[in-house]
């Protein structure tokens, strides 16, 4: 992009527009990528390619205005640098599709249309070849595709067919099986499947006439399952569980159980702070953990954990897609709380996640995808999880701080400003829904449309959400590479992982083994240099530079590798594997190590009850001589200098193998075990629980 500062305000007076598309397509056929406009040459913009001016020429008629007066409001209401750059084209192209759309999408029904699928397709493929100079590398035929950079420009300013944050997420599901490249059939495929989705009727329908249900004023019905007799959702409680159906709104779940009709439903409020936990939990009959198809919701509200079960015949999807969902509304709901959101505020964050979750929705159901932890579509849960997903959420409160403010000159960063208009944004979530027939806020609150609103379009450059989503996700990018990596040199087998660790650890093994080999005295000589070189250095003082010694020397070998190895591929690490194992001879090794781990848990249990029988006096004569013991050490440490016991500590530990030592200090140790094997240990009583659970 150029580095313009230009903003679009979307300076549109209320216009006789009810027939934008009607009116065009009665009178002249829509022209087709690359055809000359329908003016002819003389009416042409020379500065943009064909299909460029295809698209402006488009945008002039639904603004009921001429392209050369299109071209000249771009002239008198951008910056400077912005109509000056190289990228005078595209920033002119950008200009017209905002402001074309920002009347489009004020019809309830334009998802519907096929002429706006067809012009928003339009504009990204005019986006990725604006200019003159651009045509030669265009393939203006009915196979033509569109790129990532050019879908996440232009969608994102239809709120409802995309979110900024999740923008790049949605164009990977879209094309996920045509290689990254998005074709107008599977883009039009995926509008028509989300208007469907948007229509109140079609929310009304589903719920069934036998439910009680009633839903709050300003609460958005999400989905519903479980409607069907043949697949229920199971509310598992204790060991009891009922089938019924489950609903999914703004605010919170809903859950009716199903007898000889819907029981009065159970609210599982999710917009309140209470401490909830969701997450996927394995289920089965009478508590038994068998079938990962479970969601887990425990919250203060709740005594004990509530397991919804989705059963299904193969795999979870019917479950992940529900977990994504409850997800995005608590984070949703979160993010509210974080910033103490109110009114219109708050309105358009949970907007935008109730958009999200149509969004995803209508993927689902067409392409069938269940995005993956990396892949989240929906917008709040994917902040949560992207690298600097905080401050995309910062970005976006900033964004929303700007929402109704009054036009003062010091009510909105000049950064944000461009032209006259000194106004606040449009909560354009928000009136998405509204134009939809749904509401978020009460009656009393109104959403103004009238007067001089602006959209938050950056022609030229990118808004400050946009930036904080990319550098998100360029980091998010490297995590998936390193990630990659990680999956890559995972080794199957205990042994095999093992000889791997091994080799991994050498330099630490090897380091180990020599300075056992100087503590033993095998050689006399070497092990005499070595003590007196450490007494040297604490007698000096010089202790103190072995840490920073040490790191500094890492940090040089690092850079010396750095310097050393450039841009050449890191050298494959080598390791011999051990001879093939069987399963059985693996689950030998596995069921060993376990008893390994249970016998080093016994005997540090064993520690802890001697030393309990120890301080409780269960052997009084060895309590008093521990006891004085302890107080000679106390006295010792406070009577001589630390530097002095350091010194007489390593002494005495590197010179236990010495000949002149060696007789006494295995003496020693014979007497210290000799009289630990006479320490009893404290008594112990297992006790079984009498927490029974509800039936």
């Amino acid at each position: 992009m150029a580095d313009g500062v230009g903003v679009f305000h979307g300076l549109i007076r209320p216009r006789a527009i009810s027939a934008l598309f009607i009116g065009t397509r009665k009178t002249r056929r829509r022209p087709a990528p690359g055809e000359e406009g329908a003016e002819g040459d003389a009416a042409q913009i020379p500065q943009l390619s064909r299909v460029a001016n295809s698209v402006v020429s488009r945008c002039a008629r639904i603004l009921l205005l001429s392209a050369e007066d299109l071209q000249q409001q771009f002239e008198d209401e951008v910056a400077d640098n912005v109509k000056e750059s190289s990228f005078y084209a595209r920033n002119l192209l950008e200009y017209c599709s905002y402001k074309a759309l920002q009347v489009v999408t004020k019809q309830p029904h334009y998802l519907g249309d096929k002429e706006f699928r067809r012009l928003t397709y339009d504009m990204m493929l005019a986006w990725e070849t604006p200019g003159v100079g651009d045509e030669s590398m265009a393939k203006v035929d009915c196979k033509q595709t569109v790129g990532r950079d050019a879908f996440a420009r232009i969608a994102p300013s239809c709120p409802a067919v995309a979110d900024i944050i999740s923008v790049h997420n949605l164009f990977d599901a879209l094309t996920s099986s045509s290689a990254g490249q998005l074709h107008f059939l599977l883009y039009d495929k995926y509008l028509a499947r989300l208007e469907k989705l948007l229509k109140p009727s079609k929310q009304v329908s589903a719920l069934p006439l036998t439910s009680s249900l009633q839903l709050a004023e300003g609460e958005i019905l999400l989905d519903v399952d479980g409607a069907v007799p043949t697949q229920p959702v199971l509310q598992h409680i204790g060991i009891s569980a009922r089938p019924g159906r489950l609903t999914l709104t703004s605010h919170a779940l809903y859950f009716e159980s199903l007898a000889v009709g819907y029981d009065k439903a159970v609210v599982y409020d999710l917009a309140a702070d209470l401490k909830q936990v969701v997450k996927p939990e394995l289920i089965g009959p009478l508590g038994a953990r068998l079938f990962d198809k479970a969601v887990m919701y425990k919250s203060n509200a709740l005594e004990e954990p509530v397991h919804f079960e989705f059963p299904e015949l193969k795999g979870h999807s019917r479950r992940d897609h529900w977990l994504a969902m409850i997800h995005e509304v608590l984070h949703a709901h979160k993010f509210i709380r974080k910033y103490d959101l109110k009114g219109i505020q708050q309105a358009e964050a949970l907007s935008k996640a109730v958009l999200g979750i149509f969004q995803y929705r209508a993927i689902k159901e067409v392409f069938h995808i269940i995005p993956t932890r990396s892949k989240i579509l929906l917008p709040f849960s994917l902040s949560e999880k992207l690298p600097k997903g905080d401050e995309i959420l910062e970005a976006l409160h900033d964004h929303l701080k700007l929402l109704g403010m009054e036009s003062q000159e010091d009510a909105v960063p000049k950064t944000l400003l461009d032209g006259k208009d000194q106004t606040g944004l449009r909560p354009v979530s928000l009136l998405v829904l509204s134009r939809k027939g749904f509401s978020l806020l009460k009656k009393t609150d109104e959403i103004e449309e009238n007067g001089y609103l602006r959209d938050d379009f950056y022609v030229g450059r990118q808004s400050p959400l946009e930036v904080a989503v990319n550098q998100s996700m360029c980091y998010s990018g490297q995590a998936e590479t390193a990630r990659a990596t990680v999956e890559q040199v995972k080794v199957e087998g205990i042994d095999t992982n093992l000889a791997v660790m091994q080799e991994l650890l050498f330099p630490v093994i090897e380091s180990h083994k020599r300075i056992h080999f100087l503590a033993t005295w095998e050689d006399p000589f070497k092990s005499t240099v070595f003590l007196v070189l450490i007494l040297f250095v604490l007698y000096r003082g010089w202790t103190k530079y072995i840490l920073p010694g040490a790191f500094i020397s890492l940090a040089s070998l690092m850079l010396w590798h750095r310097h050393d190895r450039k841009d050449n591929p890191l050298e494959v690490f080598r390791i011999t594997t051990p001879p093939s194992k069987n399963p059985v001879e693996q689950l030998l090794i596995l069921q060993e190590a376990i008893s390994q781990v249970e016998t080093l848990v016994q005997a540090a249990n064993i520690i802890l009850l001697k030393l309990r029988a120890i301080f409780l006096a269960a052997v009084p004569e060895t309590t008093k001589g521990v006891a004085v013991a302890l107080i000679a050490i106390g006295a010792f440490f406070v009577i001589v200098p630390f530097k002095h016991l350091v010194f007489m500590m390593l002494l005495e530990a590197y010179t236990r193998e010495m000949p002149l030592r060696k007789h006494s200090s295995e003496k020693l140790i014979r007497r210290m075990r000799e009289w630990w094997v006479r320490i009893p240990a404290a008594p112990v009583k297992l006790v079984k629980s009498d927490n029974k659970k509800k039936k």
